[in-house]
């Protein structure tokens, strides 16, 4: 599964807006819309706070498996 498939779920399962994850983050709520149509990728520093707030490993952040 792409990246922003597995974000939209996360920001499902969460029950949290665009916005809202944009504040956890602390980037702005574009950058996270950019992130859901698949334009951009966050940073090492969004992907660790991700990893961090939510529990979710890089690995399944990107559908890596092994």
């Amino acid at each position: 599964m792409p990246f922003q498939e597995i974000l939209k779920q996360l920001l499902e399962e969460k029950n949290l807006s665009q916005q809202k994850l944009a504040d956890i983050l602390g980037v702005n709520q574009t950058t996270v819309s950019q992130w859901l149509m698949g334009n951009k990728k966050p940073s090492y520093d969004n992907i660790l706070l991700i990893y961090e707030k939510f529990g979710i490993t890089p690995n399944d952040l990107f559908g890596v498996t092994d």
